[in-house]
């Protein structure tokens, strides 16, 4: 099989999908910028409007705080969205601006979505101990099923006789036809998150009622057992046990950790947890209490709004001041534990301390047994490790409010001191992701988990890009035109790398990615101005403004994207007399952003490498293991060329009694540890050879010929290809040019092709197989004599010597219409059958 040129080049246009590591702490790393600090603008949630100046408190250092996930559940495309671009903006502040960052993010392991999954799932264990007959664990499903239904899909019941397993679909489709076909509950407008929640609730009750009718309650049912057992049952349940609670949420951190490592996201460098801080969250609250801005009720602690905007300069509500009345946001940043606490004097005040009931976790406090309020998690922590005032503030758009103006309001309360206070400076809200026009949520079970993100449908790299291409303070909606526009530009980019290392190596033996200043080369030199380091220069003056104007990634994007096609022009344009050194420049620089944006996984700082992956990614790799495989391959194909009759050659032999290893010590002694790198001197060696044996075949015999020619395809599809190399064969005796390309995507692109060459045997195999078929049918009908057509034909009676029809069967003449048609088919047989004969003859 030959992967012809054409084809291969199809390979640079796949997607690069790089080898994922564990990820470790970052530390702030500082780099020299030109563009001024004080020229960044940033939006700023509690200014609206445009991006204003970015001033941190401490000049050259900046304090963070981000809301990290409350710990339930697996993580979503809709947290990638969130922590994937607030990643984006902490390496642009830190690897392209040279801020010192200092990241503090939470992780929620108490709340009331906590509480309620460890405590169902605990009495869903218990219960499933349990021994109960057939009829006994139907009548659990049954109350469970009309439970279910009672509380979140009314309309089924509207029907005054019993819901059950045998009459939901019907009554399903008769009360919700309308949403599951696409539609509102209202008829009008969109659907939104009320019609995803009502989905939600149908496709539970789907799954219970199949699992009913089979009388396999336990496991398909679980999700209307869940409620329906937590109903009766929850203030039975001790929680002076909290490994309940812990197990899960330490659990489920862990599961999140590792997501973030998966998609390159820095980790924070500070982790605070609210269950570490809850004696220092009741001191907290003590404090607002006795400074008169909170009141305790019931055992429970409120904050007072009407006493906080009393006090001179606050102001509540100042991220959604339009959302401060929206009663579902209040019982929302509430919990649905929280209903039925009481004794508040409005009904916006919110608790700072909840008392808790049976079947909750408690902490001490002085107004008894309860747990911290959602929103003080954060106010206490994040006041903790950062002080009384921040530079940032951050979390998904959807926490703006009450979450994020409660936390100000209970923090500014806690540090007044008569005078307004600044708590947090700028408040950053990340743009949620939404699918079929609602947002994308654990709650609404409307989403896809990142691990099965990255196993079915992106890479790290590709998500990032998706990101990348909008604003991150900008909602993003899922669509496949969104995911063509980022593989475009990551195949842009690949392909840039891979044939500007392409062009390197062939020019100087190498393409040293490990190392190199991309400001070497600038229009300050002794060498004419380049018409390419013009475009260069320029393109970093805009990327400077892009980043500055509050992180502007799809300005930033473009810049590359722009640069990488007038750099191609470039090269096309000059390939007889091409600057090289221009070109490696413009690589260089490009290598370096996309490192700062975290779209190489293997990269790091300063990021002075040549394309995706730099030497540091294979820094602790020995090299005589690094280059093994390539070494390999080098013996292997030498051991066969040597076995072939060649023809005589000095070329050819000093090519087989050439040694790399010579090569490949020098590049170890320059320090790099780039595999490719390594293994270069083995891949050129193999390049060379093949090159020289396949100019040999206009002088071998025809058997040697064909032996070279199969080992010639054997090493450039499958020998290298395994690999990770692609040698792109060149008209006009030009030598081969070595590109290195992720072997997975070679591989699967020689596969492709091999099945549609498949396919296209199979079915030319077929069409053989029909004309075969067609054609001994042909003879079989030729075989006839035209005398004998008719004859067996029972709608005539009489024929004439030649075998032509003369009666029809009820003795009548045939009509001279019908025996003109006649003789025109036995002229036909005739001519066939007189072929037949010559054909085949007496053996016929």
């Amino acid at each position: 099989m030959r992967v012809v040129a054409a084809f291969a080049r199809q390979l640079l246009i796949l997607p690069h999908r790089p080898v994922r590591r564990p990820f470790p702490v970052w530390r702030n790393t500082r780099f020299s910028h030109s563009f001024a600090m004080d020229s960044i603008r940033v939006h700023n949630s509690l200014k609206p409007g445009g991006p204003v100046p970015f001033v941190p408190i401490e000049k050259g250092k900046v304090s963070w705080y981000a809301c990290g996930p409350t710990v339930y559940d697996q993580s979503h495309l809709g947290h990638a969205r969130n922590y994937v671009s607030t990643d984006i903006i902490r390496r642009i502040l830190m690897h392209y601006f040279g801020f010192d960052v200092k990241f503090v993010m939470n992780f929620t392991d108490v709340d009331d979505k906590i509480i309620l999954r460890a405590r169902r799932n605990r009495l869903l264990e218990v219960e499933k101990k349990k021994q109960y007959s057939k009829d006994e664990i139907a009548k659990l499903g049954s109350d469970a099923f009309q439970a279910y239904a009672k509380s979140s899909l009314p309309l089924l019941l509207s029907d005054e006789s019993i819901l059950d397993a045998s009459n939901y679909n019907a009554r399903r489709d008769a009360a919700y036809g309308k949403v599951l076909a696409g539609g509102t509950l209202s008829g009008e407008g969109k659907p939104g998150d009320d019609e995803a929640k009502l989905k939600m609730h149908i496709s539970n009750m789907d799954a219970a009622a199949a699992a009913i009718s089979s009388g396999q309650v336990f496991g398909g049912a679980d999700e209307i057992l869940l409620p329906y057992l937590d109903s009766l049952y929850k203030e039975s349940v001790d929680t002076s046990d909290q490994s309940m609670f812990t197990d899960l949420t330490r659990f489920m951190e862990g599961e999140f950790t590792d997501d973030m490592d998966n998609l390159n996201v820095l980790r924070p460098d500070v982790v605070v947890r609210v269950t570490e801080y809850v004696p220092q969250i009741a001191k907290f609250v003590e404090t607002i209490v006795d400074k008169g801005f909170a009141y305790e009720a019931e055992g429970s602690v409120y904050f007072d709004i009407a006493a906080f905007e009393q006090s001179p300069g606050n102001k509540y509500a100042r991220l959604r001041p339009e959302s401060r009345n929206d009663k579902s946001l209040q019982e929302e940043g509430e919990g649905s534990l929280s209903k039925s606490l009481g004794g508040k004097r409005s009904p916006g005040d919110f608790a700072l301390w909840k008392k808790s009931k049976a079947g909750e976790p408690y902490w001490p406090s002085k107004w008894g047994n309860g747990r911290p309020g959602w929103h003080i998690e954060c106010s206490v922590m994040a006041s903790d490790v950062l002080g009384g005032q921040m530079d940032l503030h951050s979390g998904g758009i959807d926490l703006a409010f009450p979450h994020h103006d409660n936390e100000l309001a209970q923090s500014e309360a806690f540090y007044c001191e008569g005078h307004e206070h600044t708590w947090v400076n700028y408040f950053l809200h990340m743009g949620h992701l939404s699918i079929s026009g609602s947002k994308m949520s654990k709650s609404l079970k409307n989403f896809q988990t990142i691990k099965d993100a990255l196993a079915n449908t992106y890479t790290a790299r590709s998500m990032r890009i998706v990101f990348l291409l909008g604003r991150w303070n900008d909602g993003v909606e899922i669509s496949p035109d969104m995911r063509l526009q980022a593989d475009g530009w990551e195949s842009t980019v690949n392909n840039f790398f891979t044939n500007v290392k392409s062009l390197l190596i062939e020019a100087s033996g190498s393409a040293d990615t490990s190392s190199g200043d991309v400001n070497k080369l600038s229009l300050n030199g002794d060498k004419p101005q380049d018409a390419l380091l013009v475009e260069l220069e320029q393109a970093k003056k805009d990327m400077d403004l892009a980043m500055a104007n509050s992180f502007d990634t799809p300005a930033a994007m473009r810049v590359i994207s722009e640069l990488i096609r007038k750099t191609n022009v470039h090269i096309k344009d000059n390939a007889a007399a091409l600057d090289l050194s221009s070109v490696e420049a413009v690589a260089r620089w490009v290598t370096k952003i996309v490192g700062i944006l975290g779209l190489d996984a293997n990269a790091r700082p300063p990021y002075d490498g040549l394309g995706w992956a730099s030497s540091a990614a294979a820094a602790d790799v020995d090299p005589a293991t690094a280059v093994q495989p390539y070494k390999t391959v080098y013996e292997t194909v030498f051991a066969n060329a040597q076995k072939l009759d060649l023809p005589s050659s000095d070329v050819l032999k000093d090519l087989l009694a050439q040694n790399p290893t010579q090569d490949f010590d020098s590049i170890v002694a320059s320090g790099t540890r780039d595999p490719e790198q390594l293994g270069l001197p083995y891949v050129r060696a193999v390049s060379k050879l093949r090159d020289e044996l396949r100019k040999a075949t206009a002088s071998a015999s025809p058997d040697v010929k064909k032996a070279i020619l199969a080992l010639s395809d054997r090493i450039r599809d499958y020998d290298l290809t395994n690999l990770g190399v692609y040698l792109d064969d060149r008209p006009d005796g030009q030598p081969s040019l070595i590109k290195f390309v992720p072997a997975a995507e070679l591989i699967a692109a020689r596969d492709e092709k091999a099945a549609k060459d498949a396919e296209k045997a199979r079915a030319k195999e077929e069409a053989r197989l029909a004309r075969e078929k067609a054609e001994a049918e042909r003879w079989e009908k030729a075989k006839l004599a035209p005398e004998d057509m008719f004859k067996s034909d029972d709608r005539y009676s009489e024929w004439d010597g030649e075998g032509m029809p003369t009666k029809m069967k009820d003795g009548s003449e045939v009509p001279k219409s019908q025996l003109k048609k006649l003789k025109k088919d036995w002229d036909r047989q005739k001519k066939a059958h007189t072929e037949w004969k010559t054909k085949f003859g007496s053996s016929a």
